[in-house]
């Protein structure tokens, strides 16, 4: 190894001094060999290298700072910041050479996470709770904006975990933490941003104002407004209902709740629609072949008829209901599956992992996915997370029939009818002004930078006139006033629902910052509601913030409120304080 080193530092010695450069060596972490062939990339740049037979390599940087990433089939990939001249010594870990294909998907996915060092806060790990599980996620952490300018996630508009943390409140039960996904609860609500112009698919907004519960601190909020489908001339459906019939579902706020929810549904069916159930318990079967949608009496005797009871078969019935919806397939139409489930799969493939790859091959077959979550005590949200986020596709628990009325009769354009897919945001903060920044959600939707064209990473979905809001927390660069009128330039990067084509949506944030008392209604209101999520999540960052604050917030900024769910907030703020008494 003294050899090893010596020659490293002999190596970088030779470097032209007016270049910017780094110079290192690659290691295995277990036999500390050096490792050849690595391939090492500047982010965000186009310069890249690999290691000789030694190990070494030297790179030239476009700045004194900058990220790279190394990359060599059988170890976990690597991000590291780097400064210029730095002389490094890497190691990377092996991954263990497995043969079968489920195992080696599992290793890849564990790469996938460990390359993005920026976030480092999703956990491949399950947290189960009263049996039901969990994906186990950690916060977003404050970011350097210096070292890491740029914040890139997953855009869509899933709104589970808002009406599942409500089922807790309302009884009066301890609300897990990792139900808490505070994007969801935001997400939750309606918003009065304009809809894009005619011609344009999404349209872009952006607010920035001091932080209530930190007063140092400053909130931006970027919010995604999407075009709206005419109701006439929303595009034919060819929809496959894959239910759920196993023994677990035989309680009444599961198969009959489930029901009731499909009534709702088939009732918006139009002549052009066709309609076929499969459901699964011990072996899935077709209970309805594809029915057009004028034919209610037919579509509703076959759900009327379902019973609970069995094992749940959940793979093979994927499979079948996939099958079944490429070959009634409509061109240019909405191809759906739409899985309603405890998500309780206890027959074939069992591991969210295995799920996830069962689903990102068939999602190439261009049929779109929404998973409906239903039940307590053996519910298994993080099995329709993980399914709904690899099959393009949207995810809602359903805990009460208004809750089916709101997916499938008040927003039934904007749950079943896709408007731009693979929806990634990219941020870029300007250092001058920007400390370092936080991302207040999102955390198992953070991706990597340029990752929209990686194998492994997609975005999400939107659909007709939904608005997606995230926000950011930002501590600004002290004695910055005045000296740059940039916040941050914003991209958003997503395909048509029919297309392969990359298109670009590009914003630029000016550091207008204003009181927080003086943004709009709808800024504040997402601002509450994601207070309350930190306080649910009993997050390090709630800072001065309380359910007191919520309510405050909340009240002021009531709005429009169609359909009252504002209002009903305000119930479940009073249902937080009591739960924590």
């Amino acid at each position: 190894m003294r050899k090893f080193l010596w020659l490293l530092l002999f190596w970088g010695g030779g470097l032209q001094a007016q270049t910017i450069w780094v110079s290192g060596a690659v290691e295995d972490s277990v036999t500390h060999r050096p490792i050849s062939g690595v391939v090492v990339k500047v982010m965000h740049d186009t310069a890249s290298v690999i290691t000789n037979a030694f190990g070494l390599f030297k790179i030239v940087l476009p700045t004194a700072t900058a990220g790279l990433l190394l990359s060599q089939d059988g170890y976990l990939s690597k991000q590291i910041t780097v400064k210029k001249y730095d002389r490094l010594l890497i190691t990377l870990s092996p991954v263990r050479i497995i043969a079968d294909p489920v195992a080696m998907a599992k290793a890849r996915s564990r790469m996938i996470h460990s390359s993005n060092p920026n976030y480092g806060n999703v956990s491949m790990g399950i947290h189960s709770f009263y049996n039901e599980t969990y994906g186990a996620t950690y916060e977003n952490k404050f970011m350097q904006t210096a070292a890491h300018p740029l914040s890139t996630f997953a855009v869509d508009v899933d709104r589970a975990a808002y009406s599942n943390v409500r089922r807790f409140l309302r009884q009066k039960a301890q609300v897990p933490v990792d139900a808490v996904r505070i994007e969801e609860m935001i997400n939750y609500f309606h918003y009065s941003y304009p809809l894009p112009a005619a011609g344009n698919t999404m349209a872009l907004y952006s607010r920035y104002a001091n932080c209530p519960w930190e007063p140092a601190h400053n909130l931006l909020q970027i919010a995604l407004r999407a075009r709206a489908l005419d109701t006439d001339s929303l595009p034919a459906c060819n929809l496959v209902f894959l239910i759920d019939v196993s023994g677990s579902m035989d309680t009444p706020n599961k198969l009959p709740l489930l029901q009731a929810a499909f009534r709702i549904l088939v009732n918006n069916l139009r002549p052009a629609d066709k309609v076929a159930i499969v459901a699964y318990a011990g072996e899935p079967g077709v209970v309805l072949p594809a029915t057009a949608g004028d034919q209610k009496e037919k579509i509703l005797n076959a759900i009327d008829n379902l019973h609970a009871g069995g094992a749940t078969a959940g793979e093979a019935a994927i499979r079948m209901a996939y099958q079944i919806a490429v070959k009634e397939y409509i061109p240019g139409g909405n191809n759906r599956v739409i899985l309603a489930t405890d998500g309780d799969f206890n027959v074939g493939l069992t591991s969210d992992e295995e799920m996830e790859q069962l689903i990102m091959q068939k999602k190439e077959s261009g049929v779109l996915l929404t998973c409906l979550g239903f039940g307590m005590k053996n519910y298994k949200d993080s099995k329709l997370q993980s399914l709904s986020s690899k099959g393009n596709g949207n995810f809602a628990y359903i805990d009460d029939l208004e809750e089916a009325n709101k997916i499938f009769a008040r927003e039934f354009g904007s749950t079943l009818f896709t408007i731009a897919r693979d929806v990634q945001t990219e941020v870029w903060f300007n250092p001058a002004l920007v400390k370092s920044y936080r991302l207040i959600g999102y955390e198992n939707k953070v991706l990597p930078a340029d990752s929209l064209s990686e194998a492994g990473y997609s975005g999400g979905i939107i659909g007709s006139g939904h608005c997606s809001v995230a926000l950011y927390e930002i501590i600004p660069r002290e004695n910055s006033a005045g000296t740059d009128s940039l916040l941050a330039r914003v991209k958003i990067s997503y395909r048509d629902p029919q297309d392969t084509v990359v298109r670009y949506l590009p914003g630029i944030i000016p550091a207008d910052l204003t009181t927080f008392d003086k943004t709009p209604d709808d800024y504040r209101f997402a601002a509450s509601v994601a207070l309350l999520g930190l306080i649910l999540r009993k997050s390090a960052y709630c800072g001065n913030g309380s359910t007191g604050m919520v309510m405050e917030i909340a009240r002021n900024a009531l709005g429009t409120d169609k359909g009252g769910y504002r209002l009903e907030f305000l119930k479940m703020i009073k249902m937080t304080r009591k739960a924590k008494r």
